[in-house]
């Protein structure tokens, strides 16, 4: 993948954009003059987890990118339609959706109620199938356009190795039906030019999520501008060259040439870092 293209100009459609990773990838892509919608629930102040679509709004103008915040819970399925007809009325059209959205609870099968089962599914996999076919028909028109647009979701590598279904059924097969997502609409989308593709930590990141389950040792993490500075190569590359993968954080920015990561360590200095679930 070659480093010549920016985002600057393009339009970005980013799940889950509030806090964390999402709005990691978004402050990123503003820095180049990016126009971002954003789509989140949380209009509200939590005390428990920071940030709200406004002050992540703010955020993204303050980097340089133009906000459009909506506010969004992408199991409904109409609110997902509003949300990508209000990102193309204001800013002319979707040239890259990242579906970064995400619900866990790493509970085994008898202490996993069926509302969080249907809370997973839904946000994980029916929410990135969801918004990417409400998305489908911008980012034809951006291919058609020459503006190189991309899918991206924020999933892991499938791998069919028990142990990491058994602790978490439910979890799993939600994360992995974001990840069956990108194997089949990279095949699908290719005749239009859309690049389809998985992006996945090495290590646990620290996000306000993370922080909510108990006993994870933030200080063995990672930041999340590390995901962010590895979805821009992915971003900015050939979206005709570069589809189907499913990409590892420090495997991608090694490829760049970017092999001191001591700088999204939470703590500089750490070697010992929780691994995140998924990769052998």
């Amino acid at each position: 993948m070659t480093q010549e293209r920016t985002l600057k100009g393009q339009t970005l459609f980013i799940t889950g954009a509030s806090r964390g990773i999402g709005l990691a990838i978004a402050k990123r892509a503003a820095q180049d003059g990016a126009n971002i919608v954003l789509v989140a629930k949380t209009t509200e102040p939590n005390p428990k987890l920071p940030g709200t679509l406004y002050s992540a709004a703010e955020e993204i103008q303050a980097a340089g990118g133009q906000a459009l915040p909506v506010q969004t819970d992408i199991r409904d399925e109409e609110a997902v339609a509003r949300a990508v007809a209000a990102g193309i009325e204001r800013f002319g059209g979707i040239d890259i959706l990242v579906n970064n959205a995400s619900a866990i609870n790493l509970t085994p099968t008898a202490a996993t109620p069926m509302k969080r089962f249907d809370l997973m599914m839904g946000v994980n996999a029916r929410g990135t199938y969801c918004c990417t076919q409400a998305a489908l028909p911008a980012l034809i028109k951006s291919a058609q356009a020459g503006r190189n647009p991309h899918v991206l979701n924020m999933s892991p590598p499938l791998s069919m190795k028990d142990h990491w279904f058994a602790p978490h059924v439910a979890y799993t097969m939600a994360k992995y039906g974001m990840s069956m997502c990108t194997l089949g609409h990279a095949r699908e989308f290719r005749k239009h030019g859309i690049g389809v593709n998985s992006l996945w930590p090495r290590t646990a990141i620290a996000t306000a999520a993370l922080q909510m389950i108990p006993g994870v040792d933030t200080n063995k993490c990672r930041v999340p501008e590390i995901l962010s500075d590895a979805a821009y190569f992915i971003l900015t590359s050939d979206a005709k060259a570069t589809s189907g993968n499913f990409f590892i954080d420090d495997e991608l920015l090694a490829q760049h040439g970017i092999t001191d990561l001591d700088k999204y360590a939470v703590v500089p200095g750490t070697t010992d870092f929780i691994p995140d679930f998924f990769i052998d």
